[in-house]
């Protein structure tokens, strides 16, 4: 199981990105949660198979239609057991 930690800036708060952060993540079969950051970005955090999670990285660089995606940084996280079932937004 692989574990990533994106950082994503540009307009995505107010914009449907963490929900459709989550429908992607549950089309890929992934766990994690994806929370607004008060700096304006949205941090995701996401667990299973590794090409899932890089599939979830390309469609994050993209977002939502009323998204506008200005950069993706992914952090290594260690692997592991996710946090939580299922994949949240808060």
């Amino acid at each position: 199981m692989a574990a990533a930690r994106f950082l994503v800036g540009g307009r995505v708060q107010g914009v449907g990105f963490r929900a459709a952060t989550r429908a992607q993540a549950r089309l890929l079969g992934l766990v994690g949660q994806a929370i607004n950051l008060p700096d304006g970005r949205v941090e995701v955090r996401v667990w299973g198979l590794a090409e899932r999670v890089d599939a979830l990285e390309r469609w994050l660089h993209v977002g939502p239609v009323l998204a506008r995606v200005d950069a993706v940084t992914r952090h290594v996280v260690e692997d592991g057991v996710p946090e939580q079932d299922g994949f949240v937004i808060g």
